[in-house]
């Protein structure tokens, strides 16, 4: 079931009705039943791989706890790694392998259930986390499942920790009104990212990656902005919907988003973007390879198998691996030169800092590139010519709005928008927006609601694809 679609709209209510009206023992089963249903509404056939996946987690986290020797714990979290990143590798990366290898395709295509890469994710940190001892694993069956079933997170994460939400799971509370309140203005967030921003942008980025042989020049650098936009307001929009939604059944998810693209270096914008991923990958593979605690050459490497992994997990193709491989290089970069040291300093200089940002914000598009492009061979064609007819001014710019085909009309529409965008995250980089607006006088929050509504409606695209980006992940 996607988020932004009328059957979400009549099953949201309904649960969030019954789930207060039930009473507090049985809840974490109705959420339970919910979350299946809501689950299921894609393919029942994708609940076989969740329940498996569930299954075998909670066997060998129950023998993880049990163990008393640490031959049988490496043993037990071994076999876990192999059973949930073998099912992910067949699953995802098999038509891939079998490409690379130059090996004919095989007869029996195998489906890929939405979400596995996230609650695979999710199970193996569970797994990781009990090994280590960090705290018990859940005997309750029950309680366990909706832990990695539950539906606001499932399809496209925030990635959960056990310590974290398992506790809320178990705890009886009470209707809280501004929690609820503040998890649907967060929705509200969401939906214009998703609805609004990265639906305006969504078709012209489409038109011109999925056909770079048809364009040239300046028209690429537009489309990969608008690209990087697009898919920034389309996964975070999706998670502000996750983390209201949560909100209204009075759990708290992991924030995912931190207004990234005012970040001033990679490894600041790592810790801004996608968040519950990137904090995974380092407690889970790179504090594990070492970290930053080894010699300055292992100290790299640690640096670019964490990225090269983090591409690959994307998806099952040499251009998610270059997409990862850029950023693990920029990591790098930033290490040696010791740019992440200079954060005071720039902090004390506004131009410096604006440049910061710039810099940072054009080499995440730079990367964006081989993320979005269908190939890697599209992706070279796309940035090397980019720049075709840049000595003549008046061709360069001339060329692009003919391809973009847009009025000026229409680009100040599409402006809007993305200016709102603009002033909200950097709003949010010193206070939290929605408290503030909800703090101010019934006069002064009240229209900006109505206002919010009334972009959604007004600015809405309609005829585009409902899907969000990163459910193919």
């Amino acid at each position: 079931m996607i988020y932004n679609s009328i059957p979400f709209a009549v099953f949201l209510p309904i649960i969030f009705i019954l789930y207060w009206i039930c009473p507090s023992k049985y809840r974490y089963l109705f959420l339970l039943a919910a979350s299946f249903y809501f689950y299921m509404y894609m393919d029942p056939k994708y609940i076989f791989f969740l329940l498996g996946t569930v299954t075998v987690s909670y066997l060998l986290a129950l023998a993880l706890d049990s163990a008393r020797d640490v031959f049988r714990k490496k043993l037990y979290l071994f076999i876990g790694i192999l059973a949930l990143i073998g099912v992910l590798a067949l699953l995802k990366y098999s038509g891939f392998i079998i490409e690379i290898a130059g090996l004919p395709s095989p007869a029996i295509q195998f489906m890929l259930p939405v979400g596995i890469s996230f609650y695979t994710f999710q199970t193996l940190g569970y797994l990781i986390d009990i090994y280590r001892g960090k705290y018990p694993a859940e005997r309750h069956f029950g309680y366990y499942c909706l832990f990695v079933s539950f539906f606001p997170q499932i399809l496209s994460g925030p990635i959960g920790r056990g310590d974290v939400l398992l506790p809320q799971l178990k705890k009886e509370r009470t209707f809280d009104i501004y929690q609820a309140s503040y998890g649907m203005k967060l929705m509200a967030v969401g939906y214009f990212k998703k609805l609004v921003v990265a639906g305006l942008l969504a078709p012209t980025v489409d038109k011109i990656y999925d056909n770079p042989e048809s364009y040239v020049g300046l028209v690429y650098i537009i489309a990969t902005f608008m690209f990087a936009l697009q898919i920034y307001c389309d996964f975070s929009g999706y998670t502000d919907i996750a983390i209201g939604c949560a909100k209204l059944f009075g759990m708290e998810l992991s924030e995912n988003f931190k207004t990234p693209y005012f970040s001033r270096s990679i490894k600041e914008f790592w810790s801004r973007w996608h968040i519950s991923l990137s904090t995974w990958f380092r407690d889970y593979l790179y504090i594990p390879l070492g970290g930053n605690r080894v010699g300055k050459i292992r100290h790299c490497f640690n640096l670019m198998l964490t990225f090269l992994v983090s591409g690959l997990w994307h998806g099952a193709g040499i251009n998610y691996i270059l997409w990862g491989g850029i950023h693990g290089f920029y990591q790098i970069i930033e290490t040696i030169s010791g740019k992440n040291k200079k954060g005071r300093e720039e902090k004390r200089n506004p131009l410096l800092n604006l440049f910061s940002v710039f810099l940072t914000f054009m080499a995440v598009c730079l990367a964006w590139v081989f993320f979005r492009a269908d190939s890697v061979s599209h992706a070279w064609r796309i940035i090397s010519l980019s720049f075709h007819e840049i000595g003549n001014p008046y061709n360069y710019f001339r060329t692009a709005v003919i391809c973009l085909d847009m009025s000026y009309a229409y680009m100040i529409y599409l402006s809007i928008p993305v200016l709102l965008l603009t002033i909200y995250d950097y709003a949010s980089l010193k206070r939290d927006v929605i408290a503030w607006i909800s703090s101010r006088k019934p006069w002064v929050r009240y229209p900006v609601y109505i206002f919010l509504l009334l972009i959604i409606l007004l600015f809405s695209e309609k005829g585009v694809s409902t899907e969000f980006y990163y459910f193919q992940f």
